[in-house]
This record gives C-alpha cells, sequence and structure tokens, in this order.
C-alpha cells in the first residue's frame, strides 16, 4: 500500500463506477466507458469435467466460509488489472481480496476493489482444456500483482501437486513446497490461525485441494452433514439398545 492510499476496511462497500460523482462534473468530452465483459463469448467457451467442477466449487466454497463476509472471494469471474484494455484479465479458479466486504459479482476490477492477495488455480490437463499455458498465466499473475498463487494439478505426480507462488520484492518466486503440504500465509494472517494447504480425499476424489485450520482439517458442508447423519444414527441405534434393555429383552 502506497503511503497515502486509503485501504477500504471490513465495513467498506466499494462504490460502483457508474455511480461516481465525477459524472456529475462537466468533462473535455464525451464519456467512452470501456467494455469489461464478465464472460467469454460462447463461440470462445471452453468446457470443463464434473471433476474439475466439483474441485474448484469445493475449494470456493471453503474460501467463502472462511472469509466472508468480512472479505471477498470469487471463483472463475474475470480479473481485470487494466482499465485501458480488456485484454488484460485472469479467471481464476478462486481468489480472494482481504478487507473489501463480499458481495455477488460478474467481474472483478482492480482499479474499483483492488488486487486479489490470494488466486488459485485448478489445472486438469487430461480433461479440461486452457486457454492459456501455465507459463502465460504465471506472467499474468505477476503482472496482476497477486501475493500468493497456488496452483494443484490433479493429473501431477503425488510431491508435485501443488506448487506455490509468492510475491517477494516485486518477484513472484517459487516457494518450496515440501509433503505436499505449506502455509497459506494469506488466510493465516487474516484469520488469525495457521492454515494449512494439503492435499487430502475428497468424497469420490482421491485428492482434492484442502485447507488446514491449527492442524484440523476444514471440512466441507457435505462432510459435516454426513457426520451429522452418522452421529443421529449411532445415538438412535443406542436409544434402542436402552429401551430393549429395559424392556427386560
Amino acid at each position: 500500500m502506497q503511503p497515502h492510499e486509503r485501504r477500504p476496511d471490513a465495513h467498506t462497500k466499494l462504490e460502483p463506477m457508474a455511480d461516481s460523482p465525477a459524472l456529475k462534473l462537466a468533462h473535455v468530452r464525451p464519456v467512452r466507458p470501456a467494455d469489461f465483459p464478465s464472460a467469454e463469448p460462447w463461440e470462445e467457451h471452453l468446457g470443463q469435467s464434473r471433476r474439475h467442477l466439483e474441485l474448484c466449487f469445493l475449494l470456493f466454497a471453503l474460501l467463502k466460509r472462511l472469509v466472508a463476509p468480512q472479505h471477498s472471494c470469487g471463483s472463475d469471474q474475470f480479473v481485470y488489472w487494466n482499465a485501458r484494455s480488456n485484454r488484460r484479465q485472469l479467471a481464476p479458479d478462486a481468489f480472494v481480496k482481504l478487507r473489501v466486504v463480499d458481495e455477488p459479482i460478474n467481474s472483478w476490477k482492480t482499479w474499483e476493489r483492488g488486487i486479489p492477495e490470494l488466486a488459485v488455480e485448478i489445472l486438469s490437463p487430461s480433461d479440461t482444456p486452457e486457454r492459456w499455458t501455465f507459463e502465460e498465466k504465471l506472467e499474468r499473475y505477476h503482472e496482476l500483482g497477486v501475493r500468493e498463487l497456488v496452483c494443484f494439478n490433479m493429473d501431477g505426480h503425488v510431491g508435485e501437486r501443488l506448487r506455490v507462488w509468492d510475491l517477494i520484492l516485486g518477484d513472484l518466486v517459487e516457494r518450496i513446497v515440501e509433503g505436499e503440504s505449506t502455509p497459506c500465509l494469506t488466510l493465516s494472517g487474516a484469520l488469525g490461525a495457521a492454515m494449512t494447504w494439503t492435499i487430502a480425499p475428497f468424497g469420490e476424489f482421491p485428492a482434492a485441494l484442502r485447507l488446514m485450520r491449527d492442524g484440523v482439517m476444514v471440512p466441507a458442508a457435505e462432510e459435516e452433514r454426513d457426520k451429522a447423519e452418522r452421529e443421529a444414527r449411532g445415538l438412535a441405534a443406542r436409544v434402542a439398545e436402552l429401551e430393549a434393555k429395559l424392556r427386560g429383552e
């Protein structure tokens, strides 16, 4: 943050540019609104596998439960960082912007809402095509200025599936990851807990990008529901056993 830059606090709701007070003032020429689409044209749309979709949804749901509404998160929305060009954009599988209140958005413009500190890419080379190579994406994330970039390659070899980059002194440098677990610096600072990226099973999938909080796996909603159902069945079984004993059976 620059010395005179005002950072929005957790209760700031950023004003859309269309409502800018500057529109009430006179200017030397008419405004020419820039076009920043919220999605690519249908003929350019690249499909994704169910596996990729479900693991992206898992990640977004976990992040939203952890950071919203005090902080913003998104998934697959275009992130723009050049107000002059809609060609400078990315669509992370998940991203987090701290200290900006979470609200529904169609696209993210950094000159309105700030630069996301955290971005995540879930790669699935065998069944989900990509518009850009990962090297091209890496250059764009460096240009964007994201502080922590996480990449999970579902088709990678064990021990090589999780990669993380940190922005240090203007250099986006890859972190050494050991044992497929590494700290999540962005969330650790924001949540006041030791947050860790790790690779672990989820449902039918033998490997997924997960988060741990103080050494305990952050559960997905499905896992919490399954646990509650198992506990309810166990309680019902114990009640039935006690009732049977009371009846002398």
